[in-house]
């Protein structure tokens, strides 16, 4: 991973709480910092595309464990 400088202005109270949290646990600042900007990023994202997820027919009632069991089964060796 390729990683680029960028400047941040951010509240004294977060910046206490990064350090802290990075003391905590044994890492960098920069580090928790880099998280938060990935989890900021992702959950934001856009995706442009359906993602296709499986889906099974049924009635809309709880089915009982042997029936998810079996279904789920029959899913994975159609693939």
């Amino acid at each position: 991973m390729s990683l680029k400088r960028t400047n941040v202005y951010a509240d004294s109270d977060d910046l206490a709480l990064i350090k802290e949290i990075a003391a905590r646990r044994g890492v960098s600042e920069a580090q928790i910092i880099r998280e938060g900007i990935h989890l900021a990023a992702m959950s934001n994202r856009v995706w442009d595309g359906s993602l296709d997820w499986p889906a099974f027919e049924g009635s809309g009632k709880p089915a009982p464990g042997d029936e998810v069991t079996e279904a789920v089964a029959r899913a994975a060796a159609s693939q």
